[in-house]
């Protein structure tokens, strides 16, 4: 254990950056007071019930693709969870200042039905004796996090974007999420991550993070805060006060951030200090205990020192405070479902996102404030936060979409070749033994009939893929003869003898690997593919450490995610029509020494 401690600081001296990127307070406040908004946003506050206060503070899911009319199991499954049937019955009865949109929940089929979801919700908020409307929120990081899928342009995720190492890049792919998604009637996104991911085994963030230099993800944060707000949604910097080095999975058990206050100074403050700078509308609490910041024992998201103490008040943000789901069972492990929400607002916290039982958190709450525990002007300091970002958002004016704005901004031409030309800037070559690729040199018949084979991981938005399948389809368009052949992350015996056997005849073998460990079959299937001596070229389509658990592979990359837009433009480097221009943005260790680097930050080699 000591030994591990001692090579996990090395790993955290190395990719810390440089001085911090200073806090500006947002300006929101002062301008309010100066135009007389803040005087109307607390008139029609003064308008609310106690119930209506305390249920703009809430964030829900709802199973169902029409907020009136869901299928008949959506609606016996919100019965079941919620105690109503449909979207408008639950704002109805409990107030919600806002909806969550997730893919398992149905509730984002298509973009003309999410838009039609959208404005049934908002009919519904409209309808109270308080009118207000909703914020309808969901995670659409892009790259392995994304809950809108085609026709919506999909694109690379944040350490894709961080290969890339352009801002102006990652700006102009948030801008176009959040068109497309402030198209829709999403006006709020739980992006960008602003963890920086120093540990190589964390199970919940890795490429969801830009990278592990402090700095250079600092940069793409404010980037995409921009891009986000200037296509007309809520940006939402996250996990808050950061995630990146841990070896648990907030969702399934509560993480340990061992850094001291001056680590978290140098390596995980500056991306939410750059957020903060550039106006980020909302920041996410994270589920994490972090001692050096609060001894006690309580995660983040409840914790009234990071949050009012740090957040609030030595970094001056006046935004909205959102916390992560309350279903998941890092903030569940040491109090009970009623207790999280009274805590979480006692900490600071604004928005409380998906409590497993909302008739129990909001019950709590309403307890709370009865008995005197929480005073109702807490209640309404975090009301006003909200209501402020619903005008910024121009909902209290027309919060309604069109189907005309779905056709001409969703998957518009334009938004689909900017994210081929961003990906293309993305895909990093990290070995390339005697010059195995490009496979498509000029002049040569060589490396013509190829055998695509690996992983084929579930499409983060259930609408692309299979990556197998679109890049022997992309390669075949480029001129070679690909056939794939999926293998799965766990390939058995049979399966591994079956891909060698039709590696045999084929020019080259081109591998799609997922999380490659020592233990992992994936290994055993590469190994055997080298072993009948056919060229074996190896893309990491998740984290770009597979390399290093691949030795003697003679060509590999890393595209950093697996929907069609990233395989494609893999593709596409891989036959030589497009330079390999990404650059590791987070180093890659030794498999048999991880105090040791094999590739460091900023590596990526060249065709030219």
């Amino acid at each position: 254990m000591h030994s591990r401690n001692l090579s996990r600081r090395t790993l955290l001296t190395a990719t810390a950056g440089a001085a911090s990127v200073a806090a500006v307070p947002a300006p929101h406040a002062a301008a309010e007071e100066h135009t007389g908004r803040r005087g109307r946003l607390e008139r029609l506050i003064a308008r609310m019930s106690l119930e209506e206060k305390v249920g703009q503070l809430f964030v829900m899911r709802v199973y169902g693709h029409s907020a009136t009319d869901p299928d008949p199991a959506d609606a016996e499954q919100n019965l079941k969870e919620i105690g109503v049937r449909t979207a408008a019955e639950l704002v109805a009865t409990y107030h919600v200042g806002g909806i969550i949109y997730f893919s398992w929940a149905h509730n984002t089929r298509d973009p003309h039905q999410i838009a039609d979801l959208s404005n049934g919700i908002q009919r519904a908020g409209l309808a109270q004796s308080a009118p207000v409307p909703l914020l309808v929120s969901t995670d659409q990081e892009h790259g392995i996090v994304a809950r809108v899928g085609k026709p919506a342009t999909l694109l690379p995720g944040a350490m894709a974007l961080g290969a890339g190492g352009s801002a102006a890049d990652a700006r102009r792919a948030a801008q176009i999420a959040g068109a497309e998604l402030a198209a829709m009637g999403i006006r709020q996104n739980y992006a960008p991550v602003a963890d920086v991911n120093v540990n190589p085994a964390n199970p919940v963030i890795g490429v969801r993070s830009f990278g592990a230099a402090p700095q250079r993800v600092a940069g793409m944060v404010a980037a995409q805060v921009r891009g986000y707000e200037s296509g007309g949604v809520a940006a939402t910097a996250k996990h808050f006060p950061g995630h990146g080095d841990t070896t648990v999975d907030s969702h399934t058990g509560i993480p340990v951030i061992t850094h001291t206050r001056e680590e978290w100074e140098e390596l995980d403050a500056p991306p939410f200090r750059a957020a903060i700078a550039a106006g980020a509308d909302a920041v996410m609490t994270a589920h994490i205990q972090f001692p050096a910041l609060d001894p006690s024992g309580d995660p983040a998201t409840l914790s009234r020192p990071i949050l009012t103490g740090i957040l609030r008040e030595e970094l001056c943000y006046d935004g909205v405070i959102v916390t992560d789901s309350l279903g998941m069972q890092g903030v569940r492990e040491k109090y009970g479902d009623d207790r999280v929400p009274v805590l979480a607002l006692h900490a600071g916290a604004d928005q409380l996102l998906n409590p497993p039982d909302l008739a129990l958190a909001r019950n709590a709450v309403l307890d709370a404030v009865e008995s005197g525990e929480l005073a109702v002007e807490r209640v309404e300091q975090s009301v006003l936060r909200i209501l402020r970002l619903k005008e910024r958002l121009g909902l209290l004016r027309d919060p309604f979409v069109s189907h005309r704005d779905v056709e001409r901004t969703v998957g518009a031409r334009s938004h689909l070749a900017a994210a081929d030309r961003i990906a293309e800037e993305t895909t990093t070559l990290l070995v390339n033994e005697d010059r195995l690729l490009p496979l498509g040199r000029r002049g040569t018949r060589t490396h013509r009939r190829l055998l695509v084979v690996g992983a084929d991981p579930a499409s983060p938005s259930g609408t692309t893929g299979p990556p197998t399948s679109v890049m022997a389809g992309a390669l075949n368009e480029l001129g070679f003869d690909a056939v794939s052949l999926p293998t799965g992350t766990s390939p058995g015996p049979a399966r591994i003898e079956e891909a060698a056997a039709a590696a045999y005849g084929r020019d080259t073998v081109v591998v799609l690997t997922y999380n490659v460990t020592a233990g992992s079959s994936q290994r055993t299937l590469v190994q055997r593919l080298l072993d009948t001596g056919v060229p074996v070229v190896a893309l990491a389509v998740r984290n770009p450490y597979d390399v290093a658990q691949l030795a003697g592979v003679p060509a590999a990359l890393a595209s950093y995610g697996w929907t069609d837009v990233e395989v494609r433009a893999a593709a596409r480097v891989i036959a030589g029509r497009a330079q390999p221009r990404g650059r590791l943005p987070a180093p890659v260790q030794r498999a048999d020494d991880p105090a040791q680097v094999l590739y460091p930050i900023g590596h990526g080699l060249s065709y030219t």
